[in-house]
């Protein structure tokens, strides 16, 4: 009975040596670094109203965005959130644009599937049938860059 508290408190204790969390970064840019050190990023943006979870090389495919044209670049600027594997920062509401930059291609404006609405109004021989394609916009998301900054750097 011992020996077999011993060893289930054994696996519990080496259980908690590898789950602990790892030391939180004490300031925005040593948290910045430390993403920038991970091998692959996120960002969470919002585009067209919406909020989206992007990586860099992803197709964002959103509602048609009138004023711009093919092989236009745009920048986000509404950045909520900025992480990696194992790092995470968030903004309160945005992270400010000195750092983090992001950007957007646009590659195509497309239309989606052919939907069909039916409006009828029951005993009264009113049936009529509303066709259409909904527009949408295709964006391809560029690297996502996280300038240096000068406090980081002194320190």
């Amino acid at each position: 009975m011992a020996s077999f508290l011993r060893s289930t408190l054994r696996t519990a204790a080496s259980r908690a040596l590898h789950t602990q969390p790892a030391a939180s970064p004490a300031s925005t840019p040593n948290a910045l670094e430390l993403i920038r050190s991970q091998p692959s990023q996120y960002i969470v943006a919002s585009v067209a109203g919406q909020k989206y979870i992007l990586s860099p090389r992803d197709l964002l495919t959103v509602p048609r965005l009138n004023d711009v044209k093919v092989g236009d670049v745009l920048k986000l600027s509404n950045i909520h959130e900025i992480g990696s594997r194992e790092y995470t920062v968030r903004g309160s509401p945005i992270i400010p644009l000195e750092h983090v930059n992001v950007e957007a291609t646009v590659v195509e404006h497309t239309k989606g599937p052919m939907q069909f609405i039916v409006k009828m109004k029951r005993r009264k021989g009113y049936k009529r049938t509303v066709q259409h394609k909904q527009t949408y916009t295709r964006l391809r998301i560029g690297p996502i860059h996280i300038p240096y900054s000068s406090t980081a750097s002194s320190s």
